[in-house]
């Protein structure tokens, strides 16, 4: 019993000894847990139930553009600040505020606890890029495509168990709102206490010391010592506009990137609304809500599709803007089917497909824009395209959401967005038909200059979903 339980802990000492075993164990289980959360899918019902018992138009139009606003507010300062910090503090930042959330949403009542929930859950959004950057400043560079897969698999696991749980102990169990609220607070308190075993990178991505610039090859510029030292600011901002300049240096990863942000923001705003959508479908008794297995059927269709990417073979350069436009099409259809419809099963096949084609599509979008980019610029890529992405959500919720501006009903809404997405497909479309067709009935400059820009062509399937 005794050297059972001494080889045990040899085997756990050398996991923590590896260079990269250790974090990825860590903090796949706190993407885990820090995603298993049952009460989510249901958020909206609780909010407008007789527990929080405020009005659907005060959550509507005051209380989820509050998000927006504080997401936007706080999204550029966290992602500079997440690599100053080198990563850890901020992810133990997350796993606080989550608990905090969820503190509020068992405990706190009225309109003012509401809106400071909505301001501490931005600051969770903002920092979850953290999750991603934090691996790759501790693990060698061989095992990135790896690590990936882990964590987003961990992420996607709990998240669609966490659903699912929801869903039986709302529609079996018969479970009330606020006890599966309290379970979800316990299983943020298990990422909380993991957050704090992760250990401390010894570098970031653009703020670095000089021995590790050393290390990397790069040019060292002779100064001052200190962390916090000018040249340290000086080497991260010299760094930053390079790795800016090299993320958008290309005319395809252009296109890429501007689809992303157009597309993400209208992405967010249908995640935020769809449960009020389904509320106002059919505003029914807890035991006829099928938002948490309608969330989990979702989540396995986006990573079948996302896995799906991996076997296919097209030119991207030639036909991936003309793609582009066709699956937005189909979210747009996808959205104005959700907001026409009074069948409560066919607003769920419409948010199905969406997420779906939403899903299928950023993952291709990712891999493109990543494959020809180093960490650092994939890392600014993504902040720069989340950020612009948060700025156009912001615009339609200040413009369409919000009291002080139209304030339009939930319908309404939606039939924005799906025009929205209209505009997307027609103007990938037309851009798509044109590359086409100059590839086509042009000279064989144009195809060598589009297999320059194609960032992954014929090595898509190699990337880890």
């Amino acid at each position: 019993m005794e050297q059972d339980t001494r080889m045990r802990m040899s085997y756990w000492e050398q996991i923590k000894r590896s260079s990269w075993a250790y974090p990825t164990i860590i903090l796949s289980f706190y993407g885990f847990f820090a995603n298993f959360r049952p009460a989510e899918p249901f958020l909206t019902p609780y909010l407008i139930g007789p527990y929080k018992n405020i009005s659907e138009e005060q959550v509507t139009n005051y209380l989820f553009p509050i998000w927006t606003y504080s997401y936007l507010a706080v999204l550029c300062p966290v992602f500079l600040l997440t690599d100053f910090l080198l990563y850890k503090p901020v992810i133990v930042v997350q796993g606080l505020f989550l608990v905090t959330n969820y503190v509020l949403l068992c405990f706190a009542q009225g309109l003012a606890a509401m809106t400071f929930l909505q301001i501490n859950y931005a600051v969770v959004t903002a920092t979850e890029v953290a999750y991603f950057s934090y691996i790759y400043s501790v693990v060698p560079v061989d095992q990135y495509q790896r690590v990936t897969g882990y964590l987003r698999g961990a992420m996607l696991v709990g998240f669609t168990l966490g659903a699912a749980l929801g869903q039986v102990l709302v529609s079996v169990v018969g479970l009330s709102y606020f006890y599966i609220n309290a379970i979800n607070l316990g299983t943020l308190c298990v990422a909380f206490a993991l957050s704090f075993c992760l250990p401390m990178p010894q570098h970031g991505l653009f703020f670095r010391d000089q021995s590790h610039s050393a290390q990397q090859g790069e040019t060292r510029i002779e100064a001052g010592g200190g962390w916090c030292s000018r040249t340290i600011f000086r080497q991260a901002g010299q760094l930053l506009w390079k790795s800016f300049r090299d993320s958008y240096s290309s005319r395809q990863l252009i296109y890429w990137a501007l689809w992303w942000a157009l597309a993400t923001a209208g992405y967010f705003q249908v995640f935020n609304y769809i449960q009020l959508m389904w509320n106002h479908i059919e505003p029914s008794s807890t035991s006829s809500v099928y938002n948490g297995g309608v969330e989990a059927i979702t989540a396995l269709m986006g990573a079948a599709v996302a896995f799906s990417v991996g076997h296919v073979r097209l030119r991207w350069a030639v036909w991936g803007e003309l793609v582009l436009g066709v699956f937005s099409a189909v979210s747009a259809g996808a959205v104005f089917l959700m907001g026409l419809t009074s069948n409560i099963w066919a607003c769920y096949a419409g948010y199905i497909t969406f997420k779906a084609s939403y899903m299928l599509m950023i993952t291709i979008a990712m891999f493109q824009i990543a494959g020809n980019l180093s960490i650092e610029c994939y890392a600014l890529t993504f902040g720069i395209n989340t950020f612009v992405a948060v700025l156009l959500q912001t615009l339609l919720t200040a413009i369409v959401v919000d009291d002080s501006g139209l304030g339009l009903d939930i319908v309404t809404q939606f039939i924005i967005y799906g025009s929205y997405y209209a505009a997307i497909s027609l103007l990938f479309l037309v851009r798509g038909a044109y590359t086409a067709g100059r590839h086509h009935c042009g000279t064989g400059q144009a195809s060598v200059q589009d297999q320059k820009e194609d960032p992954g062509a014929e090595v898509l399937s190699s990337v880890q979903f």
